[in-house]
């Protein structure tokens, strides 16, 4: 008599698959079931034990066979060099801040938050009710859900000043994260082989967007404080550019938050010209010392169109943003988005409209800024201990980063391969520029994992250089 368990029949079929020829079939289930004295369950666990180890599979009507043995070979995929034509020059490879590694590394690099700043028992509470809903079945709006659509209205107008008519709910579009939106807004409001200004250094993934659309990057220098106004005027003049992207708010990488009389001159500047302003309001939940007062809403006749992205401060699974844009470049940008995408899930739009209408998301705001201040000064005191010679010019009030000033004759492509080499992740700020790098920087992420490790991090930066000097 057989032992009836799974266990005795998977050895038994092993002996016999051991003997048998590739592409035999194996006896049928009923015949199992009286061979081994087993109840059929036992015998259908057995089998897909078997096809879970890979050593048969089971053709629905069929029957169950012994898997051939597939022997490698090398791919030739040389047909495609010539369907596919010489690489385009905007091809870049992936950006450092999107990397991933493994957890026995300090990780300074990332352009995400650690998940402890996330709101996540908010997140898995609203992913669960909109599972119950109709969001998990209902095809939404183009333009987005209604409700969410007010929501990033009136967030926004909630900051306009007395005298300036705030957004409407139909000014706002969403968008499948704000990388999305980039392209969109780019190849709607500026066009392939016109010229896009932008500040120098900015945001990696702006870069990437405008050239893949085959927008001419022009850049204006920006420093600790914002752009020059007067290299602005002077590109606007030069160029007879139509926009300007900027994130006048802790600016990604350099943390520059701009005065309001920089504000001013820039809105004085795009109205002169007739031009856009799109305004990137990344971090718009990570303020530290201060609430972000978007550049938008201090304006009312179409000429900045902001975005606001909920994918980091929410959850990089709620990959939403909105839009807010007015006038005929609002019903431009709709059309090419919904060429592009038709709209974004209904689930992730009610996920996020859920949190961010929950009570808890203002207490957890609260908490956070307490967070990322600590966060923060813990790396920026340890690199004034250990790395001496890199500087942080201004102190960011708000944002996830820190931008490095480092010794002018420091190779950063060998720091960051040496850091890496030493288990610490660091990003060249090579990256963030438009253009030829001013000077050798890197970017560093103090709302990464782990920050008990960022004076280790720092000594390890300091040890690197010193290398080098």
């Amino acid at each position: 008599m057989y032992d009836n368990s799974s266990a005795r029949i998977v050895a038994g079929l092993r002996e016999w698959i051991a003997a048998a020829a590739p592409g035999a079939r194996l006896p049928s289930s009923r015949a199992l079931v009286t061979q081994y004295g087993a109840s059929p369950v036992t015998v259908q666990k057995a089998l897909h034990t078997l096809a879970s180890q890979g050593v048969v599979e089971t053709r629905p009507g069929v029957g169950t066979f012994v898997r051939a043995v597939r022997v490698p070979r090398p791919h030739d995929y040389g047909w495609q060099t010539a369907a596919l034509g010489p690489r385009p020059k905007a091809v870049q490879q992936l950006a450092t801040a999107l990397h991933t590694h493994s957890n026995d590394v300090i990780a300074l690099h990332s352009g995400y938050p650690d998940r402890e700043l996330l709101p996540e028992r908010l997140v898995r509470a609203a992913f669960t009710r909109a599972a119950r809903g109709d969001a998990a079945v209902a095809r939404p709006p183009a333009a987005g859900l209604p409700e969410l659509q007010t929501w990033f209205a009136a967030e926004l107008g909630s900051a306009a000043p007395v005298g300036t008519t705030p957004p409407a709910p139909s000014d706002v579009i969403v968008f499948p994260g704000s990388q999305a939106s980039l392209s969109t807004i780019f190849r709607a409001l500026v066009g392939t082989g016109r010229p896009l200004l932008v500040e120098s250094p900015t945001y990696w993934g702006a870069i990437l967007a405008a050239e893949q659309v085959g927008v001419q990057l022009v850049p204006v220098p920006s420093g600790p404080h914002g752009p020059d106004p007067d290299e602005l005027a002077r590109a606007f003049d030069r160029t007879g550019a139509r926009a300007l992207y900027a994130q006048p708010s802790y600016a990604n990488p350099t943390g520059a938050r701009w005065s309001s009389d920089l504000s001013d001159e820039v809105l004085r500047l795009a109205r002169a010209h007739g031009a856009f302003v799109i305004e990137d309001d990344w971090a718009h939940d990570f303020g530290i010392a201060q609430d972000v007062v978007p550049l938008a809403a201090r304006d009312d006749g179409g000429h900045v169109v902001y975005l606001r992205s909920l994918a980091k401060s929410v959850s990089p699974a709620v990959r939403v943003a909105g839009l807010v844009a007015r006038g005929p470049a609002r019903e431009r940008i709709l059309a090419d988005a919904q060429a592009e995408a038709m709209y974004v899930s209904g689930m992730l739009q009610a996920v996020a409209l859920d949190v961010v209408t929950q009570p808890g998301w203002r207490t957890h705001l609260r908490a956070q800024r307490q967070r990322l201040a600590a966060r923060r000064d813990l790396l920026l005191g340890a690199l004034r201990e250990y790395a001496p010679t890199a500087r942080v010019e201004v102190v960011p009030q708000g944002g996830l980063n820190l931008w490095v000033r480092l010794p002018d004759p420091t190779d950063v492509a060998r720091l960051v391969r040496d850091c890496e080499t030493a288990g610490v992740v660091v990003a060249a700020g090579d990256e963030w520029f438009p253009a030829e790098p001013t000077g050798a920087y890197l970017r560093l992420n103090y709302s990464g994992p782990n920050p008990g490790a960022f004076p280790e991090g720092a000594r390890v930066i300091g040890e690197m250089l010193a290398r080098q000097g």
